[in-house]
Order: C-alpha cells, then structure tokens, then sequence
C-alpha cells in the first residue's frame, strides 16, 4: 500500500488531533442544564466559522493561513478530521456560504470558491474583490450576505484613532455577489469584527472602541447597521463620548451620529455575533443572540474572555447575562479567547478559541 493511501486511511479510522493537553472544560461556567465539550482542537488561531449547506463544519485559521472543513460525519459531535480545503491565504478571516460558492475574506481581498454538497478541496478560486485596504492594525475582514443578495464587508481603522486617508477604513462595505458596485455602506466603525443578518434580515455589527481613555471608556459597541449611517469614529464613540483630542473632536458631534444599542464593558473586545434560530436549547433563547467576548489587553483589569447572551424583543436589547465563562481565571490568568459564535444544524453552539486552538460545543442536556 502506497504510504499516501495508508495516511488517508489512518485520517478516517484514527485521530487526527496533534498531540496536546486538553483544556480543562470544568473551568467553564455555564447556566444549568448546559453542558460544553471540544468539537475539534490543535487548530492554528480559529477564527470564523460558517456551515456548509450538508452540514460540515468551515473554519479559517489565520495562524495557518488556510481554510479547514471539519466534518462530523458520524455525528457523534466531535469531529472527525480536519481537512485543508485552501490554503496560502493572506490573514483569512471570514466565511460565507451562498449560492454555490464559498466566499473567504482575506485582509486584501475577497475571493470565492465553487461549492457542491460534501466537497473537501476548494477549487477554481475566483478573487471578486481584489483592491480591498490591507494590513494595518486592524487587518481582519469579514464577510455577510443579506436578503439584498448584497455582500457586506467589514474593514477595521489602521489606528486607534486617526484620520484615514483610505475612507474605505473604519467601514464595513456593500458590493453585489461577483464584488462589482463596492460603496461605503456604513462608517465610523472603528474595528467592526462580528457581522451577521438576522431572520429578520437586520445586519448586526459588535464594533471595538478606542484605546487609552481609561478602563471603562468608551464602551464597545453593538449595532444594527444601516445603509448611509456614521457610528462616529474617530470624533465621537459609543455615540455620546467626545474624543478629548481636539483635532478629532473637531471632525464632527455625537448629535449627527448613530447610537450603538448597546454599550458593553470597556476594552471586552467584542468579535463574533450571531442569532440563535436552532431548537436544541430551552425556547426562550430563540432570537437571542450570542456575542463572543475577545478579551482585554490594555485593562488594569482584565475583562471579557467568555460569551454572552443578549435578550432581544423587536430588534432592542432587553438584557445582558453572561452564558459561558471561565477562559479568564481568577487569578486572572488568560486560558483562552473566544473568538466566533454560532450554532450548527443541530442545534448546539459552537465557539471558536483562538487562545488555545479549540472549537467547542455548547448543547443543552436538561441535567
């Protein structure tokens, strides 16, 4: 048997997590009746992840530059290999299925690849968006589709605060399918990561507010965006704070910008953002959304490291609760950074953890 063969077999039949320690699930708090385990781990900084329509699960890892499929073939809920679908990507970060193709947001570009029911390999890449800003200091890109057949695209600032010559920066962008008609659709985004429609067909954004005003100013932000709305970057943030330079704060008022509708905790980093529409857990969480909490690192104390759940009553925040915490310890040592949030086919929530290389799977049991 030719050694190739003998290694395809050994990926279906054995194993294939790299050789690592297991992070200790019993430090991860969740409400009772939920229970949490690991989906696939040894993964090179996960980051987003989006459902194939069979039911494999897609994940990008910005460490490896490549796009993974992580098929759960057997459904047992873990996974049963991990497979390179493409790879030599330049910092690919987004994920979209639609209509026949599978969009990957790289920090330059986005480009596309044929899809058909249970495909492993990408092939035939189109790039559709080539001219994208690259780099800089916010250099993720993540991409939405909306009941529009419209393409959304997020682009985070160079800086913590500044005035971009590209005015494409601090925005997240419109374009039609093939990446023709590119416009600004919203701006004054500082660092827009988690973008996601809803099935109502709102476009929700989480949005990562400036730097060195202190520990809690100005919150981190959650939106619904709207075609033509400024959020205020850089002369105003979370819509009522007046940045205290006055070379910014002359670029405009908080009275002409749009209000997040949400604050959250200063410095929480904010990154992936996603509707519950599964039947998996108790009721009352369907249309609630789960927001995955990046994590501080310019907070005397640190604080974020975990997900939350946002309570939702016709398009307004009822109430934040905390749903999965423990990545940040009590001696407040970081064991891993949630990054991406959103729930499979089945029902259960997967988060991504680009800490410790982990996807995990969150389900509830009743017990």
């Amino acid at each position: 048997m030719r050694a190739s063969k003998l290694a395809a077999l050994l990926l279906v039949f054995f194993p294939w997590y790299p050789a690592q320690a297991a992070p200790n699930l019993d430090r991860i708090g969740l409400p009772p009746g939920f229970a949490i385990g690991i989906f696939a781990q040894g993964l090179d900084r996960p980051r987003a992840v989006a459902f194939a329509p069979n039911g494999d699960l897609f994940v990008t890892e910005i460490g490896a530059g490549r796009v993974s499929v992580l098929p759960d073939r057997d459904g047992n809920g873990k996974a049963d290999r991990r497979v390179t679908f493409a790879g030599k990507l330049s910092d690919p970060h987004g994920l979209a299925f639609y209509r026949g193709y599978l969009y990957v947001g790289e920090t330059g570009k986005v480009a596309r690849y044929p899809y058909k029911s249970g495909q492993l390999e990408g092939r035939n890449r189109q790039v559709v968006v080539n001219n994208l800003p690259s780099g800089g200091g916010h250099f993720t890109r993540t991409v939405a589709f909306g009941p529009d057949d419209k393409m959304y695209v997020s682009i985070g600032s160079t800086c913590n605060v500044c005035v971009e010559r590209d005015k494409r920066r601090a925005t997240v962008m419109q374009f039609n399918a093939d990446g023709t008609g590119g416009r600004i659709y919203a701006s004054g985004l500082r660092n827009a990561v988690g973008l996601r429609f809803d099935s109502a067909g709102r476009l929700w954004a989480t949005s990562n507010g400036r730097d060195w005003l202190g520990d809690d100013t100005p919150p981190d932000e959650l939106h619904i965006l709207e075609d033509g709305m400024s959020a205020g970057w850089p002369f105003c943030h979370a819509g009522k704070y007046k940045d205290p330079e006055p070379k910014y704060a002359a670029l405009g008022s908080c009275e002409q910008v749009k209000r997040p509708l949400w604050g959250f905790q200063a410095h929480s980093a904010p990154l992936g953002v996603s509707e519950y529409t599964g039947n998996q857990f108790p009721p009352e969480y369907r249309g609630d959304l789960f927001v995955a909490f990046h994590g501080s690192w310019n907070r005397s104390r640190p604080t974020g490291y975990k997900v939350v759940r946002a309570e939702i009553e016709n398009g307004k925040v009822t109430r934040l609760s905390d749903f999965a915490t423990g990545w940040l310890r009590p001696d407040r040592e970081v064991a891993g950074r949630p990054v991406d949030v959103l729930a499979g086919p089945d029902g259960s929530l997967f988060v991504t953890d680009d800490g410790e290389g982990v996807i995990y799977r969150i389900r509830y049991t009743g017990q």
